[in-house]
């Protein structure tokens, strides 16, 4: 007989949160894997599904599928009391989840991801809530709050087993613990490559999905999670790829393709080059974004046009600061002039500048508000727009590691002090009242 398996991607907990093309990828990567060595059923509960039959329409949606969660406003953790901001649950009601609790068959198994590590209490309440209904269900937490803060969700979340990493190399072991032997099948999967793709069909709502061509990034920049989360950078068969985008395309009309790589553009011309052709040969009406941001250094003049033929609309760059020893110590993935020839090649294929995104950290330790405000009017002496990134501590990082050596986080620090608007009331060098300023630079 084949076990019931449901999947819960959690609500979001934070003082601001938006669909920026964000579904559980990694989540229906490990439901393609279980379901490709297993029996099993499997349902999807996604507590961030703004198009989730039992709602009301989004009142605001880009028509690209972005656009504003719905809310509730909820009291503040203890942790962050001092930050003078409402803080609130995005996603569902409790009470339309409970209600697709009840929908289907008693699950033999939940699976539950975890994205922030801030956004923990989401994961809390779901297992909660699971808890109530089914009892002594087996619950497995995986994802990235599981890998980067494991002992705290072995601690905290209530799940039964906390799996860190990649899905394929502790989930199919686990789910065989726990059904027993015989109940999964030969657990190898050597490579990305050798992934089922993602169980796309789970989703509710399909307008836009996401597209994961490589996973890793060969850089170590002090402030990513990157090398953290996947010990190599590997990349996908491009031929797989254009598959994958003109089978979405044709089962469910969708026309909008997040990118979630971290290094989308490294070796492009055995990568994203023959992706881009094969979906400009198959003549696929579909249009691309990229919202992790492009390595800048890899976009030249044929790149940058063969961007623009293949319908990449959202253009977002990785600059992250434009200050020299920001670069030098925390990114050097960048160099002097890489960004105005990229954005030189870009406009050049037609791209208007001021649709072209800068991504730019704020909040590194150590980092002045003047090298901030800097980075801005550089980007915007280029014509393109400014984007904060603002700077959350990831457990793990160099950037984390250094706060700890300067006694401004604890290592067992509650996750809910990583959140990116809290850096200028708890630890950072930038005070409240330059965070004001730099707000109201970035909406001149």
């Amino acid at each position: 007989m084949k076990k019931n398996v449901l999947l819960i991607n959690p609500w979001i907990t934070d003082f601001t949160a938006y669909d920026f093309w964000l579904r559980p990828l990694g989540l229906l990567y490990a439901a393609s894997i279980l379901r490709d060595r297993a029996d099993v059923s499997l349902r999807l509960i996604d507590c961030l599904d703004r198009f989730h039959p039992g709602l009301p329409p989004p009142a605001r949606s880009k028509p690209d599928g972005r656009g504003h969660y719905l809310k509730l406003e909820i009291p503040k953790p203890d942790v962050l009391k001092a930050v003078p901001r409402r803080y609130s649950r995005y996603g569902i009601p409790i009470d339309l989840f409970l209600t697709e609790l009840g929908r289907g068959p008693v699950p033999d198994l939940v699976m539950v991801t975890g994205t922030m590590t801030y956004w923990y209490p989401g994961v809390q309440l779901a297992v909660e809530l699971v808890r109530q209904k089914f009892g002594t269900v087996p619950v497995i937490l995986g994802g990235i709050y599981a890998t980067l803060a494991e002992d705290h969700a072995r601690r905290f979340s209530g799940a039964d087993m906390v799996l860190p990493g990649p899905a394929e190399k502790k989930l199919l072991p686990a789910v065989g613990e726990i059904w027993g032997n015989g109940a999964v099948r030969d657990a190898d999967f050597p490579s990305f490559r050798s992934l089922p793709r993602p169980a796309l069909e789970l989703l509710g709502d399909k307008r836009f999905l996401p597209l994961l061509t490589s996973r890793g990034c060969p850089f170590t920049c002090t402030f990513c999670a990157g090398p953290l989360l996947y010990d190599r950078f590997e990349q996908r068969d491009p031929a797989g790829v254009v598959d994958e985008i003109a089978d979405a395309h044709a089962r469910y009309g969708t026309r909008d393709f997040a990118f979630y790589d971290d290094a989308l553009l490294l070796k492009h011309g055995s990568h994203i080059v023959p992706i881009l052709e094969g979906v400009i040969d198959r003549r696929l009406p579909v249009s691309f974004h990229t919202p992790n941001g492009l390595h800048i250094r890899e976009i030249d003049r044929a790149l940058a046009r063969l961007f623009a033929r293949a319908g990449v609309r959202s253009i977002y760059l990785s600059q992250e600061s434009t200050d020299p020893d920001v670069i030098r110590e925390a990114c050097p993935k960048v160099g002097r002039g890489d960004l105005e020839t990229a954005i030189g090649h870009l406009v050049q294929a037609g791209y208007r500048r001021e649709d072209i995104h800068v991504y730019l950290i704020a909040g590194l330790p150590n980092q002045g508000v003047k090298s901030i405000t800097d980075s801005v009017r550089d980007v915007r002496r280029l014509g393109a727009k400014p984007r904060m990134a603002y700077f959350s501590p990831i457990p793990g990082t160099r950037a984390w590691r250094d706060l700890i050596a300067q006694g401004r986080l604890k290592k067992d620090a509650d996750p809910l002090i990583f959140n990116k608007m809290v850096f200028p009331y708890l630890w950072s060098d930038i005070s409240p009242e330059d965070y004001g300023e730099l707000q109201a630079l970035l909406n001149e």
